[in-house]
């Protein structure tokens, strides 16, 4: 799966997460959002080929 899929899925899960599971999945999603953040940044830093 990649991190695009794993945030979309994420998404979807908290639409429709009762109140109890609302923090957790912020907190996957916050975390997977950095991620690709760190990910796109270090493609971006790489000199071109």
């Amino acid at each position: 799966m990649t991190l695009e899929n794993h945030i979309e899925q994420l998404r979807a899960e908290l639409r429709n997460a009762d109140p109890a599971e609302r923090a957790q999945i912020e907190a996957e999603l916050e975390q997977a959002r950095a991620e690709l953040v760190a990910l796109i940044a270090a493609e971006d830093a790489e000199p071109p080929h």
